[in-house]
């Protein structure tokens, strides 16, 4: 069973433009363009910030991508479903929140 999503109490976003936030936080349909990707998402993780970050980069998102929200699992909004590019991917909100992208405003 999937667990919520929820960011710890330390994690600090270093979000400040209108319309910039975690992946973590989008919901379906929401579009943007990555502007950031690290190994920290602020929940608990099972890899390495390193391994995570490596991960992520690995299956395309990178700076600059642009990114669309596909679709969200029934239990806790988990996992979701992201268009990156021309590339659609499954990850868990928790790896999502070490994405941070500009979303078009709506």
């Amino acid at each position: 069973m999937s667990e919520a999503f929820a960011l710890s109490p330390e994690f600090n976003s270093a979000e400040t433009s209108p319309g910039v936030r975690s992946l973590a936080l989008a919901g379906r349909g929401d579009r943007g363009v990555i502007v950031r990707v690290t190994g920290v998402s602020g929940a608990a993780e099972a890899v390495a910030a390193e391994e995570l970050e490596r991960r992520l980069l690995e299956m395309g998102f990178v700076e600059g991508a642009t990114i669309e929200v596909l679709h969200e699992g029934l239990i806790g909004r988990d996992p979701i479903a992201v268009r990156v590019d021309d590339t659609r991917v499954a990850l868990r909100r928790r790896e999502a929140g070490a994405v941070t992208v500009k979303f078009d405003g709506r």
